[in-house]
């Protein structure tokens, strides 16, 4: 079993990875909003987008134009992070134009990322979420090989192609020489609930597939979260669902956050 020398991120106590096997899943969705929970629930709570190629982060926070500082600590350039909600954020996102594409290959990509880890004041964190990019590149294996990862988060919508990738995600996870933990399974799109109609529940994209993968993995199911057209009106306008007051989804993410922090 190869052993890799880990880096210490001084003040940090939990590190949660959010990952998932393809994009368009509502992984980033879930890492804010669980970020921004943990923060109301009393945590000190850091965020890490770590999608290099595609930070959404910044655009959900409504933090597009955020310059967070920078100084000199000895003979290091440190950043501090930008915060929102009670959350201490991070992203690649805050150093390049909007429409600038990265043109990077995997080493520089992954030394990238862990600049972003290394070389931020951080403070006392209880609980840092990190948001993966989409299936099991550099990125991912340098963030788990060098940082003490407290656990992992695999998010999935019902449908079979999603579950199938989702599989690929957690095997790295469940990979002897990585070895970490997995902490559950979160169904993202659940079900389609119309607005005027809290109540009624519609399986677009299929039903039980979240529950089957948490069986296969033999993690728990951490949660449903419902597809909700105010969830993504508020990403897109940098408000976070207690913005908009849904019952069903603030219920999902304090469960979510209740759940993984016992």
């Amino acid at each position: 079993m190869a052993i890799f020398e880990k880096i210490e991120l001084e003040g940090v106590k939990n590190i949660v990875v959010v990952a998932s096997g393809k994009g368009g899943v509502g992984k980033s969705t879930v890492s804010a909003n669980l970020a921004i929970s943990l923060a109301r629930n009393g945590f000190k709570t850091a965020l890490v987008d770590a999608d290099i190629f595609g930070p959404s982060i910044p655009k959900m926070f409504g933090l597009e134009n955020a310059n967070p500082e920078v100084t000199h600590l000895g003979d290091k350039e440190m950043m501090f992070p930008v915060e929102k909600y009670g959350v201490k954020i991070m992203s690649i996102g805050f150093f390049i134009k909007k429409s600038q594409g990265l043109i990077w290959r995997g080493p520089m990509a992954a030394n990238a990322i862990m600049q972003l880890f290394e070389n931020t004041v951080w403070g006392d964190i209880d609980y840092m979420v990190v948001d993966f990019p989409p299936g099991t590149s550099d990125i991912q294996l340098t963030t788990v090989q060098k940082l003490k990862i407290t656990g992992s988060i695999i998010v999935t919508t019902p449908q079979e192609v999603a579950l199938n990738d989702a599989r690929k995600a957690a095997s790295m996870f469940n990979n002897p020489d990585l070895n970490v933990p997995i902490w559950g399974v979160v169904e993202n799109m659940a079900w389609f609930t119309p607005q005027p109609h809290p109540d009624e529940k519609y399986y677009i994209f299929g039903q039980g597939g979240g529950e089957a993968l948490a069986k296969e993995l033999n993690c728990k199911l951490l949660g449903q979260i419902p597809l909700v057209a105010e969830v993504g009106q508020a990403a897109e306008n940098g408000l976070s669902i207690y913005n908009q007051n849904n019952n069903k989804v603030i219920e999902a993410f304090e469960k979510l956050t209740e759940t993984i922090t016992a």
